[in-house]
């Protein structure tokens, strides 16, 4: 793949019911944390937005772990598997939408403004990186604030009471 290739975001709404903040920019999240994770801004993620239920199944199911989640990263088949002229699949996003809105609720964010962090750090699991060992974690949040900062969105994981300005 060159890095003249295209960003595709595909959004998947596993509930009718569902609605996001009309101000969610799903590419321009997925896109600013690719350039900033010194990836090419090109490639194909599929972001599905799910229920309490589904989310609780597929954290059970692929990390043992039980309950729902904010956000479970699904990694495409990697570099090597591209053929030309095809877009890289880089993988598959999965967002609790219940559970995003109620953190956002409980953090005194806007839901818009998780929902973009969720999909940053998202991204970022899709490209490798993690946050299992102390020093990739704040590599890992370094890069996230990195990110949310150049979308003029607060650091996540600044104290509220501690910040004057909303922005960064």
């Amino acid at each position: 793949m060159s890095d003249s290739g295209v960003l595709q975001v595909d959004l998947q709404f596993a509930d009718a019911g569902f609605s996001v903040p009309d101000d969610a920019d799903w590419a321009s999240w997925v896109g600013a944390a690719l350039s900033v994770g010194g990836r090419p801004v090109a490639g194909i993620v599929t972001v599905r937005l799910v229920s309490e239920d589904e989310s609780a199944e597929l954290n059970f199911s692929y990390r043992n772990k039980p309950g729902a989640t904010n956000v479970l990263a699904f990694p495409g088949p990697g570099d090597e598997l591209v053929m030309p002229n095809v877009e890289l699949e880089l993988g598959d996003l999965v967002i609790c939408l219940p559970v995003a809105c109620r953190e956002a609720e409980e953090q005194g964010k806007r839901p818009v403004d998780h929902l973009a962090h969720l999909v940053v750090h998202g991204t970022l699991h899709l490209i490798g990186y993690d946050h299992e060992q102390e020093a990739d974690a704040g590599r890992m949040e370094s890069l996230e604030v990195r990110v949310l900062g150049g979308l003029g969105l607060a650091n996540p994981y600044a104290d509220p009471e501690q910040i004057t300005d909303n922005r960064l």
